[in-house]
C-alpha cells in the first residue's frame, strides 16, 4: 500500500446511505437553499463594497491629516 500526503476527504468511505448521520431520503438535510446562497453571493458582494469603501476613507483621512490639511485647530 502507498503511502499518502493526504488523506480521503470522503470520511464515511464505503458505508451505506441508510447509516449516514443526518441523510434524509432524497440526500443530504442540511444542505443550504438556492435563495439561502443566493442571499450568501449578495453579501459577500455588498460586504466586500463596504469594507473597500471604508479602507479607502480611512487612508485618505490618514493622508489628509498627515498633509497638514486636517488641521482641527
Amino acid at each position: 500500500m502507498a503511502r499518502r500526503i493526504f488523506s480521503d476527504p470522503d470520511l464515511h468511505g464505503d458505508v451505506p446511505d441508510r447509516v449516514r448521520p443526518r441523510l434524509g431520503e432524497w440526500g443530504p438535510a442540511l444542505v443550504p437553499t438556492t435563495r439561502r446562497k443566493s442571499r450568501q453571493r449578495v453579501l459577500v458582494v455588498v460586504g466586500f463594497t463596504v469594507a473597500t469603501v471604508v479602507i479607502v476613507v480611512v487612508w485618505w483621512l490618514f493622508y489628509w491629516m498627515m498633509t497638514g490639511k486636517g488641521a482641527l485647530i
